[in-house]
């Protein structure tokens, strides 16, 4: 991961720390440390460490940071924003996580493991000012940019950090 250009030495503890095994079925834990996803049923994958390491140092988190995760999937990346110190909130892609969790809203950090068409307006509301999201989105389903939206003063400005390609995000403001 350092050698990929991960720098943030709590991501970097937390991925040493956090078991990635523990995180996928039986049959592919011989695989689960390899830089790929992997499935874990329902259609999902866990990502892989790279994109796990990255989205998590693209937050820029602080421990006691209050942490929205939409995707759970495996558990995995909950996992890791926990061990770095954060208060993490999570829902699981069966569910429409595009809607967010309102009533612990305000996160100082929103983190999204599937790809929608576009940025759902109710996570950039209950993201808190100042506050960052990343989110993978794109127009073709499994073609989405990743995005760093940075919430300030009620604006917020978009980064895009590369191509990836993500479960879908289901939901109101989803797939």
């Amino acid at each position: 991961l350092e050698e990929q250009g991960i720098t943030d030495e709590a991501v970097l503890a937390a991925m040493r720390t956090v078991r990635r095994h523990l995180f996928v079925p039986e049959a592919l834990q011989g695989r689960a440390y390899e830089d790929h996803a992997l499935p874990i049923g329902f259609g999902q994958t866990i990502s892989q460490p790279y994109i796990v390491a990255f989205m998590s140092q693209l937050l820029e988190a602080k421990p006691g940071m209050k942490v929205l995760e939409i995707g759970t999937g495996s558990g995995y990346q909950a996992a890791v924003l926990r061990e770095m110190g954060l208060e993490v909130f999570t829902i699981e892609k069966l569910s429409d996580g595009t809607l967010g969790w309102r009533v612990q809203a305000p996160f100082d950090r929103i983190i999204v493991t599937a790809g929608g068409p576009n940025l759902p307006l109710p996570l950039l509301e209950q993201l808190a000012d100042p506050g960052i999201m990343t989110i993978p989105v794109g127009r073709a389903r499994r073609e989405q940019k990743l995005l760093r939206v940075s919430k300030r003063e009620g604006r917020g400005t978009a980064r895009a950090f590369g191509n990836v390609a993500f479960v879908d995000l289901v939901g109101d403001h989803g797939w």
